[in-house]
Order: C-alpha cells, then structure tokens, then sequence
C-alpha cells in the first residue's frame, strides 16, 4: 500500500501573501505551489502559524482546497513573540515534534523550508536530523523564465540535503539535547560515576546511530534489563523503531519451549503443539528484541539465531516455509563469553555477530558513588507506586549511606539487592519517615545475609590461616565481578604491568584449580 504523504511547514507570511486578490492564483505562492506538483502530490499539509495570522491561514486554506481538492489542510496556531530567535523557534518546534502523533508506517514526512525565517530553515533541519521529525526536507522555488504560464503557479519542487557544519550557532543546543539523551538512559539518576558516564554516553550515540546488535554484559542486578528497555525507548522516541520491545530471559528456555518461544511453530510440530505459535522473533518485527542470558541458549537454537539475524528469515519449528522479521536484537548477560566460546558452548560466529557493539555494565560495588543518588530515585520510584512520600531521617541517611558505601558492603546482588534494601525500610517506615533504628535493622539484616552467603563449603577445607584468607579475597572480587578476565586485571593489578603479553584469566583459572575450584563452580559465583 502506498504511504500518505504528508508535508509540515510553516505559512509565510511574505511570500504566501504575494499577488492581488484577482490575480493570486497565478502568481508563485511557495506553501500553495507545493500542493500543485503534478507529480508530487501532498495528501495533507500541516500548516503553522502565529494566531495573529489565522485571517491569513484561512485564505490559503482555501486556494489549496480549490487548486488541490485531494490535500488536507491542518492549521496549527503557534505563538513565537520573536521569530528571529533561535532558542524561541527552536523550543516551539521540538514541542511541536514531540506532540505530533507521527504514523511512519502508513504516511511518510517531509518539511518544508522554504517558509519562515533562517531561524526557523535552521531549526527545522536540526530536529530533522536528530529524528525528532522522521522527515526529509523539502525545497519549493519559483519557476524558470520563459516556461508556459501553467506553470508559473505551480513553481519547482525538490527534496533536500542540507550540510550540518553551516549552522554551527546551534551546537550548544544541540549538545543539550544529546545530554538529556544520556540523562534518559540513566532515568534521570545524576550518576558520578566517570566510567559509567562515558559508558552511557557511547550507548546513546550508538543506539540513535546503528541497528545492529548491541551486547550487554555484567553482574546480574547490574541493570542489563533496565538499560535495554531504556535503549528501546530512546530509539522510539526518535523514531528509530516502529515495533514492539519484546523481551525473555533464555535461562529459562529449554528443549522444544526454546524453539517454539523463540521461533514460533506449526500445529503438530511437537507433542502437545495443538495450535500454532508465530513466536518471540516474529512479535519483534520492527522492533527491538532482548535476549537476556542469551548464553545460556542451546546450540541449535544459537544457529537459527544467527540466521534470524543476517538474512532475516528462519523456519519457525517444523516448518518448512520461512517467514520474515526485521528487528534489532539487545543481547544480555553475566557470562565470560570469550570462555564460553574457547569451551564450545556459544557459537564463534554468533558472539562475532553480536559483539559488534559490547558495553560492560560494572557493578554496584564499582560504582560507590553512585549509590546515593541510586537510593533516592529508589525512594522516589517506591513513593510513586505506594504512598505520597517516603524520606530518610537526617541520622538514619547517614548511618545508611556510610554503610552502603563502606567496603563492608558488598552489594552481591547489585541494584537488585539495593532497590530491595529500600523498599524494605520505605515499607516499614511509619508516617513516611525511615528513622535511625530502622536504617541499623536493616544494616543488620544484610551482614546477615551476607554473611550466611559467605559461608561456602570450600572455606572449611584444612588450609593455612594465609591461605584461607587469601582465597577469601579472590572469592569476594570473583562474586562482584562480570568475567573471568575482569576479575584477574582486579587481583593482578600491579603484576601485569610487568608481563609482556598478562593472562590474568589463565592466571586465575589455575589459582582456583588449586583448591578443586572453576570460574562456573556456584561457590565462586554465588
């Protein structure tokens, strides 16, 4: 079905206006001559104009409607005391990008920028760049001398592509918006974090710039799930996807339910397939799909993956017609994906594929600073959906705060276990105030339960008091570490910078073996 197409410009107040009220209809008239390209029709024109200009909106309204029936006139009244200021013009038009229901998949956009001032040509291609307008730009001029008269009215008509490095003026406010780009990412969380400010500030270039498929690796609770939505969500708001996030955790996929969740499949494919299922990759056409754990999928279904990804296309199970599906695939998990592959249970050519785009979410306990503004968006995020407000007492915030950012903390479970802490206290707290006794209850609650964690089998082995404590270091940053290799650069910090070619996981690895230990061993890991 061909798309609707429709133009978004602005009524010029001088050029529009031009010719006597006998004889306009001849004359050139840049919004009016768009709307009379024979081979260039417009469906529908959304028309801006300052309210002092309606009298003048309505007439031209009407030369379109008798020049070109079959357009649509909308007219938006939008008021700019100063048209030749940049931030004024500019912040009218992002308000009006961001409120316009645009329908990509049914009409396609352009804008017009022949109209208004330099400002507003400017402002126009700046939006339409950053995709808050999901438009191309389109030029109206008058016609050649000497052309027949018909075509004096209709004048040209071409779209457009407009260098960036002329409007350099705008590059603060660019800026701006690309930070709250990163502020989005980070739901508004004012992180201090240096590495995970640059992190995020490389996702969000990466994720309004390329489709392919993004790897998020880290700890579990390290927020791998949070970021994807938030990915999906700064790519819808600029217009990047028109489907669906859909999203599943493979740890729980298995057997015939892998194939079936993930691809789909046919009636009769299995025992008990009474129906059939068009499957998770399908649902994801033109959107994002997010495989969280995604290690943890068998090899066949790994193979059909990478399919799915480069051509396309794959065979839902027991199947023998291919269906298709467009979407970018997010990828998740805690897993040391270079061993998994060096050990045979991920395929090469499927890491190779998803990898192009890798980001390492660091944990909780390597973003201590980052803590107290995590607490009081948990704060926040707990009052929204329970109760009016909940907020610490002075003492009790600090007795909290010191010891969430000791090391005595060791925040094993991440966000996870930190948004959990808070909602605890945010639950108990009488007349919304988390006061001194209940901050130290819960303080105590999560020794506890660190502590019990810790009191794993291997450290009842007949080992030397040195060695004991020795490997219980080794354990506690293997447990708050997202890969075998980030765990060995922590430990062998000083000593690698004397080899030449450091293997701090294969250093590590045979440490561990020592004490009949593996990186994948739930003793190391839990």
């Amino acid at each position: 079905m061909k798309k609707r197409r429709v133009v978004i410009g602005v009524l010029g107040t001088v050029l529009d206006k031009r010719g006597k009220r006998a004889n306009r209809l001849k004359k050139w008239r840049p919004t009016v001559g768009l709307c009379q390209q024979p081979d260039f029709p417009v469906d529908r024109l959304e028309l801006i104009h300052q309210p002092r200009d309606a009298g003048m909106c309505q007439q031209l309204a009407e030369d379109i409607h008798l020049l070109s029936p079959h357009t649509e006139v909308r007219p938006h009244a939008i008021a700019i005391a100063n048209p030749w200021d940049f931030e004024e013009v500019y912040a009218a038009f992002l308000d009006f990008s961001t409120h316009y229901t645009f329908d990509t998949a049914n009409e396609e956009y352009l804008v017009h920028i022949t109209t208004g001032t330099h400002v507003a040509q400017i402002c126009w291609f700046l939006l339409t760049e950053a995709r808050y307008l999901p438009a191309s730009l389109l030029q109206t001029g008058p016609a050649a001398k000497g052309v027949p008269e018909e075509m004096i009215a209709p004048g040209t008509c071409s779209v457009i592509d407009l260098d960036l490095s002329r409007y350099t003026t705008l590059t603060s406010r660019f800026q701006r918006e690309q930070q709250q780009s990163v502020s989005f990412l980070k739901a508004g969380i004012d992180t201090r974090n240096a590495t995970f400010n640059k992190l995020i500030d490389r996702i969000e270039r990466v994720a309004l710039r390329s489709g392919d498929p993004i790897l998020l690796t880290g700890p579990t609770g390290a927020g791998k799930s949070f970021l994807a939505k938030r990915i999906f969500q700064l790519r819808q708001s600029r217009h990047r996807v028109d489907g669906k996030l859909v999203a599943v955790n493979c740890a729980t996929l298995r057997g015939d339910n892998a194939m079936s969740t993930l691809f789909g499949h046919v009636k009769g494919a299995f025992t008990g397939a009474l129906t059939p299922r068009t499957g998770l990759l399908r649902e994801a056409n033109g959107g994002v799909l997010f495989l969280d754990e995604i290690a943890e999928l068998g090899l066949d279904e790994q193979a059909m993956l990478l399919k799915a990804i480069e051509e396309k296309t794959f065979f839902p199970f027991g199947s023998d017609k291919e269906v298709q599906s467009d979407f970018q695939l997010i990828a998740g998990t805690h897993r040391d994906m270079p061993q998994w592959v060096a050990e045979g249970r991920f395929r090469e050519d499927l890491y190779a594929r998803i990898n192009m785009w890798s980001f390492a979410l660091p944990g909780l306990a390597q973003r201590r600073e980052d803590i107290a503004p995590n607490i009081e968006y948990e704060l926040q995020r707990f009052s929204s959906s329970r109760q009016p407000q909940i907020r610490f007492d002075k003492e009790a915030r600090e007795r909290y705060l010191a010891f969430a950012c000791s090391p005595q903390a060791q925040w094993r479970g991440n966000f996870r276990e930190l948004s959990s802490s808070v909602a605890r206290m945010a639950t108990l707290a009488e007349q919304g105030r988390i006061t001194l006794d209940l901050a130290e209850e819960e303080i105590a609650l999560l020794q506890e339960t660190w502590r019990d964690t810790a009191s794993q089998p291997e450290l009842e082995m007949d080992i030397d008091l040195f060695d004991r404590h020795q490997l219980e270091t080794v354990l506690e940053v293997c447990r708050r570490s997202a890969s075998l290799s980030e765990a060995g650069r922590e430990l062998f910090a000083i000593s690698r910078q004397k080899k030449t070619n450091p293997n701090d996981a294969d250093r590590l690895r045979k440490y561990l073996a020592r004490f009949g230990l593996s990186w994948e061993s739930p003793k190391v890991r839990t």
